[in-house]
């Protein structure tokens, strides 16, 4: 059963099973089938376009990441191999396979026990950042209930964080009902809300840089497409600094910023077509409350965190933090992880810091450049736990001494439960959990404060700006 499992997973990836599990979704929330139909067909379209964009992105920024640090002469001991690899070797144990089960019905159970407002099940597919840690910790201890509980707890807190952020993320990335709900980004949202205020509290909503006032200040050249452009150009003669004297250099340098530039166009075509998918779920949802008589309650689907990669802000501040997160690897105290592969996905996680930023570029930058740094210790503090179970899967380690991925092992929340468990002290354990409970509890009684503080937060620097329009 369990290698049936694996091998489904590996087969057929997100792409196939996601668009399958949200046509299951549709037909059990009453679409019709020829509507349910197209929703899943839309969210593979989604879902593959997504990764046709940045599988083919990637490749380009790879070699110019690589020159940068070969050229400084870095040599940081654990490699990031980035969350493909990772994902594969999470679906290679048998304790994942048997904790998505597991997941399944813990996710579907406390929704529909109003235990939490996120139907997870949304978003299959993530499921594997618990089964990287739940490996890591099984291969270490050989305990396999200590793993299964571990894998259990953090996604609690993940259901946690993805309810404090929900309505954020959902507003400001126009999904409606709609939210990411898996480790390694809602986790994020416990920095970016305490960030964002901080930075107004310095007085940083003062300065306006968003997709929109760039546009209207830059015209042409604060186009999404033309900023694309001069990034892509900017990280390629960052990159290849030290051959610039060189025809070829200068072909990879175009080619990184045409390439960017057609991500920023592209993209958000995509995320358009993703969008579609769960418009009828949503609909569907909001029907069924209605006629149950609970209307008012609020709900969100998980959705894959693609969704909110190409949007211009978040694209923006993803690329600016890459070769920044790669040269702060370089002098950071104590660090000794190379990030490489996982740079591209950066977009990915940091969307609760532009979210609750509202797309303010600069602000979302400082808070994401701190949980970068943040990612890099974590990725320190766990590459050997999982250099174990990569090489017990077969994993080539590439010339390396360990291997790590930024985006899924450097997720302080994920990171900090699972050195709680290897612990195997029951009082550290415990107080995990017991704060865990506390936590919810005053999150649940304060949902509704909870929620307009953070719009308010978010929408400070816009209600500034008009009060003191009248002045002027």
């Amino acid at each position: 059963m369990l290698e049936a499992l694996n091998a489904f997973f590996t087969t057929f990836k997100a792409a196939v099973f996601v668009p399958v599990f949200i046509f299951v979704i549709a037909l059990a929330m009453g679409v019709k089938p020829k509507k349910a139909f197209f929703s899943a067909l839309s969210a593979g379209v989604g879902l593959e376009g997504f990764s046709l964009v940045i599988g083919t992105y990637s490749p380009i920024l790879s070699p110019i990441i690589d020159n940068l640090t070969n050229s400084m002469g870095i040599n940081l001991p654990i490699v990031d191999l980035g969350w493909q690899t990772t994902s594969i070797i999470a679906y290679s144990y048998q304790i994942g396979m048997i904790y998505i089960a597991v997941a399944i019905a813990l996710q579907i159970i406390l929704y529909l026990i109003h235990f939490t407002t996120i139907f997870q099940a949304g978003d299959l597919w993530n499921n594997y950042s618990y089964f990287c840690w739940g490996a890591c910790l099984f291969v270490l201890t050989g305990n396999f209930w200590l793993s299964m509980v571990c894998m259990i707890v953090q996604q609690l807190y993940t259901l946690l964080c993805t309810e404090i952020i929900a309505k954020r993320w959902s507003t400001y990335y126009k999904y409606p009902n709609c939210t990411i709900a898996s480790l390694h980004t809602a986790t994020c949202g416990v920095m970016a809300v305490p960030l964002n205020l901080l930075f107004d509290k310095l007085g940083l909503y003062k300065v306006q840089i968003d997709p929109d006032t760039l546009r209207k200040k830059l015209g042409f050249i604060g186009e999404p497409m033309t900023l694309g452009l001069f990034l892509g150009l900017f990280i390629g003669i960052v990159g290849d600094f030290n051959k610039l004297g060189e025809l070829a250099t200068w072909g990879e340098i175009t080619t990184c910023g045409i390439a960017t530039a057609a991500v920023m166009a592209v993209f958000p075509k995509v995320s358009g077509i993703f969008a579609g998918s769960f418009s009828a779920i949503t609909e569907a949802g909001k029907k069924k409350m209605k006629a149950a008589g609970t209307a008012d309650r609020e709900w969100y689907l998980a959705v894959n965190d693609a969704t909110g990669y190409g949007e211009a802000a978040t694209l923006i501040t993803g690329i600016l933090l890459m070769p920044t997160t790669l040269i702060i690897s370089f002098i950071l105290p104590g660090n000794l992880t190379l990030p490489m592969l996982d740079l591209v996905a950066i977009p990915y996680i940091i969307q609760p810091f532009v979210a609750c930023s509202n797309g303010n570029i600069l602000k979302s930058f400082l808070g994401g450049l701190i949980f970068m740094i943040l990612n890099l210790y974590m990725c320190t503090l766990t590459g050997d736990a999982f250099t174990q179970v990569a090489v017990s899967t077969g994993v080539d380690l590439q010339g390396s001494t360990m291997v790590t991925s930024l985006v899924i092992l450097g997720q302080p929340v994920g990171a900090l439960i699972f050195l709680a468990f290897l612990s195997q002290n029951f009082v550290i354990i415990g107080a995990v959990i017991v704060l865990y409970v506390v936590c919810y509890v005053l999150v649940h009684k304060n949902m509704a404060a909870i929620h307009e503080f953070i719009e308010n937060s978010a929408l400070n620097h816009t209600i500034k700006k008009v009060e003191a329009a009248p002045a002027e």
